[in-house]
């Protein structure tokens, strides 16, 4: 093993040493090299004269460009956009972003977190999780109604052990029953990886206020079994909530400094919150219960975390950082987002109003929904899968079918105003394969 992963072992054993155990294989063996990034590091700060040491062209004293390229960036400096970026994202992008989780989570004042690291998007900050904390043969546990990639990323990617729970209850509300037994259940194993996405994909539904301490004793009666727990809040769609009584925090803020068998994970991103999909921009922060300084476990990991980015994708894009930085030091950006929050608001709003024709009850029915992008229906009689192509090929309508009676809605696409034909269209298809 190498000495500086050496090294981080023995800080996390001794800081949390239930988070060592937690480590994967992988996990373990991974470290930030020192080396040239080390040595470009130093070079910044003390090489006055001349500085050869990074893996750039410059040109005139700043970063050569092509203004074919850089007049698509108006207001930015060449040095902003076109350089790498740090393995573990650019420090004052990490500094401001965790300022914003404990602006949104205000449960987490007083207690600990780690600087987020820059991940390409939330599908690479759950690849960073399987890396660092899953074996071969490891415990996933997710419910029934999930995105797809989790079986990519998890169960084809690291060959973990997924399994599921019904994600509601006869209630229309979460599972908690069926989520404390899965847990129970899987206890045996003595590491889990669970997953909880709120808002969620694919039914856009988010737990309410009573709900989440359910969750969290849940989590705190398997741990007190000895059983470790590695919680992972994949907050993609943070701050999309749209009603009153649904909870306005992650989960994350409600488990962070509460038992020394859990580690809990934030993933959250601005690609669906400030609206920015393709630049690829997410986060991932930890926290975890220590027998010394939270801090000196953070910085353990965070350094195991960029060894990983380091490894594999080297950096995150530098421009996306930038862009998001100037965005949020803006004065209308809270405003902004607060326009587009009302706008998918009143889509959810209409879509409960259209959804509320008895009509529609021969042929589906709706899960619950609150937050996010999405919706889903549960169609009677009707393969999903059919119901997809006879909508795609006779009506021109574009739907997800998931399982055998599933079809989900992405209503953050749908203007308004189209919600109402949409839903007509889908079921007068419905009806003619009913007939």
């Amino acid at each position: 093993m190498n000495p500086l992963a050496k090294e981080l072992n023995d800080i996390i054993r001794a800081e949390a040493p239930f988070v060592y155990q937690m480590l994967s294989e992988l996990g373990r063996e991974l470290y930030f090299p020192k080396g040239i990034l080390s040595q470009t590091a130093e070079a910044k700060t003390k090489a006055t004269r001349y500085n050869a040491t990074i893996g750039i062209a410059i040109e005139d004293k700043q970063v050569m460009y092509l203004p074919s390229v850089m007049k698509h960036f108006s207001g930015m400096l060449p040095a902003e956009v076109l350089p790498y970026a740090p393995s573990y994202g650019k420090p004052e992008l990490r500094k401001r972003w965790r300022e914003e989780i404990f602006s949104k989570n205000p449960s987490l004042n007083s207690k600990s977190s780690s600087l987020p690291l820059v991940t390409n998007g939330i599908t690479h900050g759950l690849s960073l999780v399987g890396d660092l904390f899953i074996d071969a043969g490891d415990v996933v546990l997710l419910p029934d109604k999930i995105w797809g990639n989790y079986r990519l990323i998890f169960e084809v990617g690291k060959k973990a052990d997924i399994r599921q729970y019904s994600f509601f209850n006869e209630q229309q509300g979460f599972n908690i029953e069926a989520f404390s037994s899965s847990l129970l259940e899987a206890s045996p194993k003595g590491k889990l990886i669970v997953i909880l996405n709120f808002p969620n994909n694919p039914t856009g539904y988010s737990i309410s206020k009573s709900e989440a301490p359910a969750i969290r004793d849940a989590l705190i009666k398997v741990a007190d079994k000895g059983c470790k727990l590695v919680v992972v809040c994949d907050d993609a769609y943070f701050g999309l909530f749209y009603e009153e009584g649904v909870l306005k925090e992650s989960l994350y803020a409600y488990l962070a400094d509460i038992h020394p068998h859990i580690l809990s994970i934030k993933l959250d991103a601005a690609t669906k919150e400030d609206y920015m999909w393709g630049f690829r921009l997410g986060f991932l922060s930890y926290n975890a219960v220590t027998q010394g300084q939270a801090g000196v476990l953070y910085t353990a990991l965070e350094k195991k975390t960029a060894g990983d980015i380091r490894g594999n994708i080297s950096n995150c894009p530098h421009h996306s950082q930038s862009i998001l930085l100037k965005a949020m030091a803006s004065g209308s950006y809270a405003q902004e987002k607060r326009q587009k929050y009302k706008v998918l608001q009143g889509r959810a709003a209409k879509l409960k109003a259209v959804l509320a024709d008895r009509r529609f009850s021969s042929v589906w029915e709706s899960y619950p929904f609150n937050s996010g992008y999405f919706m889903c229906l549960r169609l009677k009689g009707i393969d999903a899968e059919e119901f997809r192509l006879q909508l795609l090929e006779k009506y021109g309508i574009g739907v997800i079918s998931i399982g055998k009676s599933d079809i989900r809605i992405a209503f953050s696409c749908i203007e308004e105003q189209d919600l109402p034909e949409l839903f007509d269209l889908m079921f007068q298809a419905a009806r003619d394969l009913v007939a």
